[in-house]
């Protein structure tokens, strides 16, 4: 029996990951750049053990489906050269499957979980390409603060404390899952969307941008290219055929409230929530305001994330 217990924070895309070149090895379609929360976190427990005769999985407190966790923990196997089957324990902090990237903390958690309990002794960039075979935007996860996804693993940008930044989530209405899992809106935007070609080729430029605008603590620039590359995400999205739709009235009205607010800048994943990047200085006033949009069911305020984490292993 071998056990490992990880932690990992949840990421925001600012620069979108949105579309695979490779469905089979999860390769994204093109770079993306994100910023790591501290406040929306995973924790996860791996047991491997060969009294186990099927891999579990316990998430929030229910058992579900390992259809997608059993593939992904065959390449830990193979790489550690065991077959004993695998017992997973996950909890978010925060809402499951409603646009708030919790499947890039679980996955990133369960990269240095799987990994220790199997007597893995990776690196950050192989645990980041490990990450990325169970959720693109989870080998961003693997580090803090801002990091750029390039073709199999991420970078690390900036040290997560070296500007004193907040992200203000508005969460518009319910969070409970939503009607379009990331992973199959996003293989049908790139079917069908005739915008789905212009928003790729739009990524090199956005990325070069906010990379600038990372390493030059420019939040005016870097605000302006992530809301760019949001709106131009659900653009292509909407444009599907049928269209994926992830706004509900709310997260219209957050928009115009934070485009009424100096100093705050938008960005939506794939869901409805509405996450905004502002200074420190600016975070309560600005979550202030979004309290009081109609729709807006709570906000949460966080600051940014450091790496995942190996809590114990044995």
């Amino acid at each position: 029996m071998s056990n490992g217990l990880a932690r990992a924070c949840a990421n925001i895309a600012l620069v979108k990951y949105w579309g695979k070149r490779d469905v089979a090895l999860n390769l994204p379609a093109a770079g993306s750049l994100s910023l790591t929360l501290g406040a929306l976190t995973t924790t996860t427990a791996v047991r491997f053990d060969a009294s186990i005769e099927a891999d579990e999985l316990m998430l929030d407190g229910r058992q579900v489906a390992t259809d997608r966790l059993s593939p992904w923990l065959d390449l830990v196997r193979k790489q550690a050269g065991i077959d004993h089957r695998a017992q997973v324990t996950s909890v978010n902090d925060f809402p499951t499957s409603a646009g708030l990237a919790s499947s890039a903390s679980a996955y990133a958690a369960l990269a240095v979980a799987a990994s220790a309990a199997a007597g893995l002794e990776l690196s950050k960039v192989e645990l980041s390409a490990l990450a990325r075979r169970g959720s693109g935007s989870a080998a961003r996860s693997i580090f803090g603060g801002f990091a750029e996804m390039g073709d199999e693993f991420a970078r690390p940008l900036e040290d997560p404390t070296s500007w004193d930044l907040r992200m203000v989530i508005a969460i518009a209405g319910r969070s409970g899952p939503k009607a379009f899992s990331s992973r199959d809106a996003m293989e049908h935007c790139a079917e069908t969307s005739p915008l789905y070609k212009g928003w790729l080729a739009s990524v090199p430029t956005d990325l070069k941008a906010a990379r600038a605008a990372v390493k030059a603590h420019d939040l005016e620039a870097l605000g302006a290219v992530m809301q760019h590359s949001a709106l131009a995400m659900h653009a292509a999205a909407l444009a599907s055929r049928p269209p994926v739709r992830y706004w509900r009235p709310a997260t219209l009205a957050i928009l115009d409230c934070v485009e009424a607010i100096d100093g705050a800048y938008y960005t939506m994943d794939a869901g409805p929530h509405v996450k905004v990047l502002t200074e420190t200085a600016n975070a309560d006033a600005v979550a202030s305001k979004l309290r009081k949009v109609d729709g807006v069911s709570h906000v949460i305020v966080s600051g940014p994330g450091g790496p995942a984490e190996l809590i114990s292993a044995g």
